[in-house]
């Protein structure tokens, strides 16, 4: 193998590699932002499921003196 094709491969290599860490890099950020997104819909201030089908259960207290 002469030394031109040889330097060539290894060019190529470290192309590969470098295209591979980005596109790494951009999947990694696109999953932590769905993290975030996910993490956020489940906000605690969003009504229950419970509170759509009865909307007037827990909204008053009944109270003997």
């Amino acid at each position: 193998m002469d030394i031109a094709q040889l330097s060539m491969n290894l060019s190529q290599n470290r192309l590969m590699d470098a295209v591979g860490s980005a596109m790494l890099s951009k999947s990694l950020d696109l999953m932590e932002g769905q993290a975030q997104a996910f993490v956020d819909s489940m906000d605690m201030n969003s009504p229950s499921l419970e509170s759509l089908v009865y909307p007037t259960s827990g909204t008053t207290i009944d109270m003997r003196v």
